[in-house]
């Protein structure tokens, strides 16, 4: 199930987005980007329609995912 995140309390989405990029573990390159900036570019993602929230009713969790077109 898709969520919108415009559905969401912004704490709420803050939390989501926080909870996800800290368990990402993504590489950022040669700079490391702040906690705030990785948040800020996942928000980023969520309005420009690159990353959607998905919720698994089967697994009873949620994710932040890409979308594919």
């Amino acid at each position: 199930m898709i969520i919108p995140y415009e559905q969401l309390e912004k704490e709420t989405l803050m939390n989501l987005i926080e909870s996800f990029v800290l368990r990402e573990g993504t590489d950022y390159g040669e700079t490391e980007k702040t906690l705030k900036d990785k948040v800020d570019d996942v928000h980023q993602q969520l309005v420009r329609g690159e990353v959607q929230i998905k919720y698994s009713e089967e697994y009873e969790s949620i994710n932040i995912v890409a979308v594919t077109k």
